[in-house]
C-alpha cells in the first residue's frame, strides 16, 4: 500500500481484483428496503457546511491537499447526515496520503450511521472494504465487502474474487471456492484472479486433482498463456500423469513458453520418467550448453545417467567424469571406468579407475574387478593378475575373482608370461 501515489491510492484500491481479503455468511440483502432507500430524496448538506465543502474541495483541486483536510476538520456539523459526509470526504483524502489508519477511522464514522445517500453509501463501505485489505485486516475487508452487497443488493466478481482472496490470506482455504465460483460464473470477461485462488487453495488442501483440472481450465481459456502451459505441466506431476505432463511441456518447449532453468528440468524428468532417457539426457545437455541450465554436479549427473540407461555409454562416461570433477566423486569415477571397459577404452577405463581408488572408493572389489579386465584385454597379465588378487579381499567379490585369476593365469602362461 506504501507505494501507491496520492492521486491514484484509492482508485488503485478499488480495482484491485487483486486486493488481498470464511466468509460471514456471504450475503442476505432485503430488497424491499434497498428499493425503498434507491427512492428515497436526495438530502443535502446544510448551508454553512456547504460552502465550507465546496472551498475545501477548491483546495483539493489546486492539489493543497493538506489544506482541504485542514478546512474540513475545522467544521463540526451537528446534522448526522453532514457529521457522516465530511466523514467521507476526510477517509478519501487521507487514503490518498496513504494515511489508512486515519483513513478507515473516518469512513468508519461515515458508515455507521446509514445516513448518506444511497450511492454515497455503498461507494463508501466498498472503498472501507478495500481499505482493510490493503491494510491486511482481511476479517474486517469481508465484514465490509459483505455489508456492501446487503446494502446494495448487487452481486459483483470483483467483490466476490476479493472475499475470496481474504479466505486465502486467512489460510480458510476450503472457503476460497464458493466466492471464487460466484465470481466467475459473474464476470463479463475472464479475469485470472479467481481461477488462481483456487489453484493456490487446492494445492494448500493437497487436493491435486482439482488443482490440474483448474489448470486444465485456465489452459482452455486462455491457450496463449505462456505461464499456464508451463504451469499446467508441473501440476501433472503431483498427480503422477506423466504421460499428460510430458504433452503439455512438449507444447510448451516448442511454442517457445519456457522461461527459466526449471522448465528444462522439468521437461527431461518427464522424457526420464516416460522412459526416454534420451531425449531426457538431450534436452539437459543442450540447455546447459546454451547456458540456460546450470552446469553444476547435480544436473551433470542427470545428463550421464540419462545417457548411461539410453546405453549412450561413451557420453555416459564423458558427463560421469564431468560430474566426478565437481568434488573428486569417488563413485562417479568409477561409473565412468566401468562405462568406458564396456566401450572398450581400456586404458582410459584404468585410469578413471584407479583415480576412484585413490579418492577412497568404498567398491573396491568391483573397481579391482574391473581393472582386472581391462589390464587383461590390454595383455597386461601381470597387472590383471595382481587387480584380480586385490578383488578377492572383497567378500562381495571373492568368488568371481578366484575363478579370473585362475583363467588370467593360465592366460598368461599361454602367452609366456610368468606370474
Amino acid at each position: 500500500m506504501r507505494n501507491l501515489s496520492k492521486v491514484t491510492a484509492l482508485a488503485v484500491l478499488m480495482s484491485l481484483s487483486g486486493a488481498v481479503i470464511t466468509a460471514p455468511v456471504l450475503a442476505a440483502p432485503d430488497y424491499a428496503k434497498i428499493e425503498e432507500r434507491k427512492k428515497a430524496k436526495t438530502k443535502i448538506m446544510g448551508e454553512r457546511t456547504g460552502k465550507k465543502v465546496v472551498k475545501a474541495f477548491d483546495l483539493y483541486n489546486e492539489d493543497k491537499l493538506d489544506e482541504a483536510i485542514a478546512m474540513l476538520k475545522e467544521l463540526e456539523p451537528s446534522d448526522d447526515f453532514d457529521k457522516a459526509t465530511v466523514n467521507r470526504y476526510l477517509g478519501s483524502m487521507y487514503g490518498q496520503k496513504e494515511q489508512y489508519k486515519t483513513a478507515i477511522k473516518h469512513l468508519e464514522l461515515a458508515v455507521a450511521p446509514d445516513v448518506l445517500n444511497f450511492a454515497d453509501q455503498q461507494q463508501a463501505l466498498k472503498t472501507l472494504g478495500d481499505m482493510y485489505a490493503g491494510t491486511e485486516q482481511f476479517k474486517k475487508a469481508k465484514e465490509a465487502y459483505v455489508r456492501w452487497m446487503d446494502f446494495t443488493g448487487e452481486e459483483d466478481a470483483t467483490v466476490y474474487t476479493r472475499i475470496a482472496q481474504a479466505n486465502y490470506q486467512l489460510e480458510q482455504f476450503r472457503d476460497v471456492f464458493e466466492p471464487a465460483d460466484k465470481a466467475i460464473k459473474l464476470q463479463k470477461e475472464p479475469n485470472k484472479g479467481p481461477y488462481q485462488l483456487k489453484l493456490g487453495s487446492y494445492f494448500e488442501l493437497k487436493d491435486y486433482n482439482n488443482m490440474v483440472k483448474v489448470g486444465e481450465e485456465i489452459v482452455r481459456i486462455w491457450p496463449d498463456d505462456k505461464k499456464a502451459w508451463v504451469s499446467l505441466g508441473k501440476y501433472y506431476l503431483q498427480t503422477e500423469d506423466y504421460k499428460k505432463g510430458l504433452a503439455t511441456m512438449e507444447v510448451a518447449y516448442k511454442n517457445g513458453y519456457f522461461e527459466a532453468e526449471v522448465d528444462y528440468k522439468v521437461l527431461s524428468n518427464f522424457y526420464s520418467l516416460n522412459e526416454i532417457p534420451f531425449k531426457a539426457a538431450k534436452i539437459l545437455e543442450e540447455s546447459m550448453n546454451d547456458k540456460i541450465v546450470k552446469r553444476n554436479k547435480q544436473n551433470v549427473s542427470a545428463v550421464a545417467s540419462n545417457y548411461h540407461r539410453s546405453k549412450n555409454i561413451e557420453k555416459a562416461a564423458k558427463f560421469y567424469e564431468e560430474a566426478a570433477k565437481f568434488d573428486d566423486d569417488a563413485e562417479l569415477y568409477r561409473k565412468a571406468g566401468s562405462l568406458l571397459l564396456q566401450s572398450q577404452n581400456y586404458s582410459s577405463a584404468v585410469v578413471r579407475l584407479n583415480k576412484a581408488l585413490e579418492l577412497g572408493s568404498d567398491k573396491k572389489g568391483t573397481i579391482y574387478t574391473d581393472l582386472a579386465e581391462a589390464y587383461y584385454y590390454q595383455e597386461k597379465y601381470k597387472q590383471a593378475y595382481a587387480a584380480i588378487v586385490k578383488a578377492m579381499d572383497d567378500p562381495r567379490t571373492r568368488k568371481f575373482a578366484k575363478g579370473w585369476s585362475t583363467y588370467i593365469k593360465d592366460k598368461a602362461a599361454r602367452n609366456g608370461v610368468k606370474i
